[in-house]
């Protein structure tokens, strides 16, 4: 096979992932909730906090379809690259019927609310 009839090839396979050449893989989490949403004029990005793990991620909306409000839970599925420069793609949203809103509410640290 001639190497430079491969590569058109593999470019046009990836073609469709923001990173363009790059493979994405897939990519689920849970217990998220919204800190910020910002838009710019080829996505919306979306700064959440993942309450299980306490990291917190910045989640690409490229076709600004998807809509988080700061005080539920959230379950988020997507594609994420493999480039440097990490980007993790939005195809989902759901609420987290696993964790209610209820259990947001600050938990005092010397134990007045009790």
């Amino acid at each position: 096979m001639n190497p430079s009839t491969a590569l058109p090839m593999r470019r046009e396979r990836f073609s469709r992932s923001p990173s363009h050449l790059l493979p994405m893989f897939n990519f689920s989490a849970n217990h998220l909730t919204l800190l910020s949403r910002t838009e710019y004029r080829s996505c919306a990005v979306f700064m959440v906090l993942d309450h299980s793990t306490h990291r917190v991620y910045r989640l690409h909306d490229f076709t600004k379809a998807h809509a988080m409000e700061p005080s539920s839970y959230y379950c988020v599925s997507g594609k994420v690259n493999s480039a440097d420069k990490l980007y993790l793609v939005i195809e989902s949203v759901k609420p987290d019927t696993k964790h209610n809103r209820s259990s947001m509410a600050p938990v005092p640290v010397d134990g007045a609310g009790k």
